[in-house]
């Protein structure tokens, strides 16, 4: 009856953490190749070539020199449509436009993703190739990482995504090497791993290192137990069968992140009753990104719509953002997308509100040098207030960061004024 019950439960687990599986890596291919770049490099550390998938933002345009925070997303066969996904209706908003990197993990998975080497599972024998994860990590830091940021405009704020061994080894990470990224999201991690190593390791660093400036997301899928249902959130604690060691690792790891809030770690913990492990990867990646970046999430929006709010407060508002997106970030960022800051002007323009208008243009102008639209917005005030000087002086500042028929065109009417 024991042997059975080893045999049953290995099984299970088999089947579980094999995700993604190559049926489903194989469909999402062909969809792989139409949101992004497929590309690849050599690891000299891990003596192989590494295919990386990489998505570029809805607003990314070559000609200009914005630079982008960066996901890092393993299993990216499978996660990276998803986030691409999520970043499709929140980013801007939600969170900021960034670069995905998914790496693929299709082959030596287990051997990348898993921070020490064993030979039995749940007293039967593993025989597949495990314990490299601090190679692989070696590889991220010394060679992937230089690798994205030599070839693609992104910054060095970073957030790894990773879901089952991915997500074992995105709190690995978090644990001995946390100030390689800013935010970190486990997927119903796999902390079960070598006797809950990765817990026993967090016991001392959390308790006696600093981790502000750091976020983490992590999720707990609704099957606590292999077989019985009747196991919830509870009383799962109270089950001593190897059947409950993977959900109960990730409930003492969430309980033991809560004892030491005082580190200075940003976190978030969600159980997903009616997930599975196969399913939960999808609500992870939309809660756990809203969540971490939970501080990027545009503030007094209701002032900010509102013509009743005076200049100077909504001048104080952005600059305010300003300052919190540069706290966070650790680097200049615009406060917010051009588009914005644009449309507002005309929208306050056509309200006669024309000091609010010229405020939200020049922001525009000191937010995106470079945009020629930003100037030729500035050109259309001053023709609109009859300024035809200053609107000339601007248009020609248009053309000469695009040179376009348009650009021309008002260029060359606003001279015969």
């Amino acid at each position: 009856m024991i042997h059975q019950l080893k045999y049953v439960l290995c099984l299970t687990f088999v089947i579980l953490l094999q995700l993604p599986g190559n049926a489903q890596v194989n469909n999402n291919q062909q969809f792989l190749k139409n949101i992004g770049i497929t590309d690849s490099l050599y690891s000299n550390t891990l003596k192989e070539y590494r295919e990386i998938y990489v998505s570029l933002p809805e607003g990314y345009n070559p000609l200009n020199t914005i630079k982008y925070p960066v996901a890092y997303i393993l299993d990216g066969e499978m996660l990276l449509p998803t986030a691409n996904i999520v970043q499709s209706y929140y980013s801007g908003g939600y969170t900021p436009e960034m670069i995905l990197i998914g790496i693929s993990n299709s082959k030596n998975r287990t051997r990348d993703l898993t921070p020490t080497k064993i030979e039995t599972k749940y007293g039967m024998p593993f025989t597949e190739e495990n314990g490299q994860a601090s190679n692989f990590l070696k590889f991220i830091k010394e060679e992937l990482i230089p690798f994205v940021e030599k070839k693609y405009p992104v910054t060095n704020y970073r957030t790894l995504i990773g879901h089952s061994y991915g997500g074992l080894f995105t709190i690995s990470t978090l644990v001995n090497n946390p100030q390689l990224f800013a935010n970190y999201l486990a997927i119903d991690p796999s902390l079960d791993w070598d006797n809950q190593i990765i817990l026993n390791q967090a016991k001392a660093v959390f308790a006696k290192n600093s981790f502000k400036g750091k976020s983490l997301f992590m999720s707990l899928g609704g099957q606590l137990h292999m077989q019985n249902s009747k196991v919830t959130l509870e009383n799962v604690m109270q089950d001593t069968t190897d059947f409950t060691v993977f959900s109960r690792s990730n409930i003492k790891f969430s309980n033991l992140v809560k004892q030491n809030n005082k580190n200075g770690l940003t976190y978030e913990w969600k159980f997903y009753p009616k997930d599975l492990h196969g399913t939960i990867a999808f609500p992870s990646i939309m809660d756990g990104l809203i969540s971490i970046f939970e501080w990027y999430q545009m503030e007094n929006t209701d002032k900010i719509n509102s013509f009743d709010t005076p200049k100077e407060e909504i001048f104080r508002i952005i600059k305010n953002r300003e300052k919190k997106l540069q706290t966070h970030f650790g680097y200049s960022e615009p406060p917010y997308p051009e588009e914005l800051l644009n449309m507002s002007g005309y929208m306050n323009m056509d309200m006669e509100q024309l000091e609010k208008a010229k405020m939200y243009f020049e922001l525009a102008i000191e937010y995106y040098p470079q945009s020629a639209n930003a100037y030729d917005s500035m050109s259309e005030f001053y023709e609109r207030i009859n300024d035809f000087d200053n609107a000339l002086a601007y248009a020609i500042k248009a053309y000469e960061k695009n040179p376009n028929e348009h650009n021309k065109q008002r260029m060359e009417t606003l001279k015969k004024n």
